[in-house]
């Protein structure tokens, strides 16, 4: 936890309405509370699932809730606040509950990744930020993900700080693909706040500031004999960079020197045909061990492309494409309403309707179970409920399609287990969250990510995991679409 205070990293229309909800408060009407899921519609990159990741540091941000003198100073100039509304925020603080999926978890569409319950001016104001930081390291995670599953067990390297929109993108950016899957970045802020690992090799400057690249090699690896990766594309990869490298890894072979981690780095050109032919010559030179890595303008399609054209490369260093998720540049998180009290304090559910059905929202306070086969272990389907029901595998359990309910799949007692997602991170405002070293995140979330089918984790096209409702869920959402519509 950083301590930071970002209060007014919020909409302007929220703290309107905050002023509104307020103002009925004074005039007698009953405080309100109200219950919000975050959740989003649509995987990133058409993908089969996505990686959840900015817990942390929603948790940071919810701990940390006040507005200072000076906000209320500013929030006084823009003419739009009442001075007893002003003086009710400087004694703000978040005093609701909050449950969320953990991060590194696999999630679907329509799911609550976080449930807020909470007075409704406390849960109104959080929803932006919220949208914000969940958003962000959540496509970031998946993005990572994506990469790392199409490299098929080799190292990937998080190397995108110079592209990322801005320093907070770049530092929550590395940490989230470490969520998604990364070995390491070469962020070093990231590294030093996280405790996650940092790697580099060196620029063409290097190489382009010596007299010869042979030299620059040399002066190199006499620095660096147990992390050696040079570059070799500065010049000319095979008639010049390559045959450098061999000449330095043997001259540290005859002063002794056991060669650890060492290889070259490609950075440019026909990464397959180079590759191979560097793997080679490498090998004709006894170095069989050496790492062939790239980077160059690399995503999850060029590597699956270049595995697939059997190219050598066996360290991947991702960039651009990852840290601003280019093919997908925002993750689709909303915050909605499912339920508010009403002026007795009884909870009442709401809903969203729209022409787009996928807009429609589920009502009421809910949980999300995760049910996975007894005897593979695999993930069966997720099942959305109201608050009160209770799945545990030891019941029959019926699934069904919630937009064509006539698809079925009967689970027996015993043939399932089950997985409570959401678990409370706040409640009655104190923070009852527990934070988690990334690596110990990175390495539960690979273990989730093995209890995907591969058909789920294809690239293109995969098979769409069922998201389901619960017989109770789905009889209130459609009887309320009922009363909507004839009202």
């Amino acid at each position: 936890m950083n301590g930071s205070n970002l209060t007014l990293l919020t909409d302007f229309y929220e703290l309107t309405m905050m002023q509104a909800y307020y103002c009925a408060e004074k005039a007698g009407r009953r405080q309100q509370f109200a219950i919000f899921d975050l959740f989003y519609r649509e995987n990133p990159n058409q993908s089969g699932y996505a990686v959840v990741a900015g817990l942390e540091q929603a948790v940071d941000y919810i701990c940390n809730l006040r507005f200072t003198e000076d906000d209320a100073a500013y929030l006084r100039d823009t003419g739009n606040f009442r001075i007893d509304f002003l003086d009710y925020l400087k004694g703000f603080s978040f005093t609701g509950e909050i449950y969320a999926i953990p991060e590194g978890t696999v999630v679907f569409p329509n799911e609550p990744l976080l449930r807020v319950k909470a007075p409704i001016m406390e849960a109104q104001l959080i929803e932006t930020a919220l949208l914000n930081i969940i958003n962000h390291q959540s496509l970031i995670a998946t993005k990572a993900a994506r990469v790392v599953w199409a490299a098929q067990n080799d190292i990937v390297l998080e190397f995108g700080l110079r592209r990322a929109q801005g320093p907070d993108a770049g530092v929550y950016g590395a940490r989230a693909a470490m969520i998604g899957g990364c070995h390491g970045t070469s962020n070093v802020l990231a590294g030093k706040q996280f405790d996650i690992p940092v790697q580099g090799t060196h620029a063409h400057s290097w190489v382009m500031s010596h007299d010869s690249e042979l030299d620059a090699f040399r002066r190199y690896s006499s620095l660096y004999p147990n992390d050696c990766i040079l570059l070799v594309d500065t010049y000319d990869t095979l008639n010049s960079g390559l045959p450098n490298a061999i000449t330095v890894f043997q001259e540290m072979q005859e002063k002794g020197i056991q060669l650890k981690r060492y290889g070259i780095r490609l950075d440019s050109g026909d990464l397959a045909y180079l590759s191979k032919q560097a793997r080679k010559r490498l090998s004709k030179a006894g170095f069989h061990d050496a790492i062939i890595s790239a980077s160059s303008d690399l995503d999850e399609y060029l590597i699956a492309d270049l595995k697939a054209q059997g190219a050598q490369i066996n360290a991947w260093g991702v960039g651009t494409h990852l840290i601003t998720s280019r093919s997908y540049p925002a993750f689709g998180g909303v915050y909605k309403l499912a339920a508010v009290t009403d002026e007795i304090g009884a909870w009442v559910p709401k809903m969203k309707l729209s022409e787009n059905p996928a807009k429609v929202t589920n009502p009421g306070e809910k949980k999300v179970y995760r049910l996975y086969d007894t005897e593979t272990g695999k993930v069966k389907a997720d099942l959305i409920t109201l608050a009160d029901e209770v799945v545990n595998g030891q019941k029959e359990v019926t699934l069904f399609d919630p937009l064509a309910p006539w698809k079925r799949m009967t689970l027996k007692p015993g043939a399932y287990f089950v997985r409570e997602l959401l678990e409370p991170v706040f409640l009655n405002g104190k923070c009852v969250y527990k934070p988690r070293k990334v690596m110990d995140i990175r390495e539960e979330a690979a273990k989730e990510r093995e209890t995907l089918w591969d058909e789920h984790k294809r690239l293109t096209k995969p098979q769409l995991y069922p998201v389901d409702l619960s017989q109770h869920l789905y009889n209130l959402k459609q009887g309320m679409i009922d009363v909507i519509r004839h009202r």
